[in-house]
């Protein structure tokens, strides 16, 4: 069984939207609770709650992790920037896993894989404080040869492939050629004794392709649960998802 973890950065977004600086994150008019969509994501069937939280507090908010750290019943998956601040807030906070991820202001959502090969010492020394601190620590990489190596030599024991290049080629030419490309790079992966996991652009459609690369641990799936749950709730909106991810029958 592929496990699901559900990404709510944009139940934030949409709080942000219309209540950024205001006093406070939840109660009174604040609405939607992301900590609320969580806990109903859980009943659900999710297996982990994904946040990022980034620099620019665009959508999570550091509220909201503690008190996702504090409500959350499986798991607590904390994306974030390979850097000396939030590594010290991670260590305070011992989500159960933290994925390293690249950040850039100007992007809409994350654009691509942490160079991990660009910068080895950096990415292993955070790699081994979560790991003295008891927190799993993954790595969202592309799935090229040289980044897997990379991961795999920083001791992560996951790494998150990047599945946005063949999300956003799925109605091109180039659909198959990255399908191959995240295949290889998961068996890459898998051979040098790493857990892998991916994320990014997977949705109700194109899951039926991604559930067939073998060894996947966990997907990490946001915007389009929360798309679909504008129409059917996020109960049902992530038990199909579980459903399709697994191959079982609707």
């Amino acid at each position: 069984m592929i496990l699901l973890g559900v990404n709510i950065d944009h139940s934030a977004t949409l709080r942000q939207a219309r209540y950024r600086g205001y006093p406070s994150t939840t109660g009174g008019p604040v609405e939607p609770d992301p900590v609320l969509l969580a806990a109903l994501a859980e009943q659900a069937g999710a297996d982990g709650i994904t946040i990022h939280l980034r620099e620019d507090r665009r959508h999570i908010q550091e509220r909201d992790v503690w008190r996702l750290r504090e409500s959350c019943r499986t798991r607590v998956n904390l994306e974030m920037a390979c850097d000396d601040a939030m590594l010290a807030l991670a260590l305070r906070l011992k989500p159960d896993s933290v994925c390293l991820v690249p950040e850039n202001r100007d992007e809409i959502s994350t654009e691509g894989g942490l160079d991990v090969a660009g910068r080895p010492e950096r990415v292993a020394a955070c790699v081994a404080a979560l790991s003295a601190a008891g927190i799993t620590a993954s790595l969202f990489i592309d799935p090229d040869a040289a980044q897997v190596g990379a991961a795999a030599a920083c001791r992560a024991p996951f790494v998150e492939l990047h599945t946005g290049a063949w999300a956003n080629a799925w109605h091109t030419p180039r659909r198959a050629e990255e399908f191959a490309r995240l295949a290889q790079g998961a068996a890459l992966a898998a051979k040098a004794g790493l857990s892998v996991n991916a994320g990014h652009g997977i949705n109700y459609q194109n899951i039926r392709d991604i559930r067939g690369i073998p060894g996947l641990h966990e997907l990490n799936i946001g915007h389009s649960i929360l798309c679909r749950a504008l129409f059917v709730g996020i109960g049902p909106a992530v038990r199909e998802m579980k459903r399709l991810m697994n191959g079982t029958p609707l």
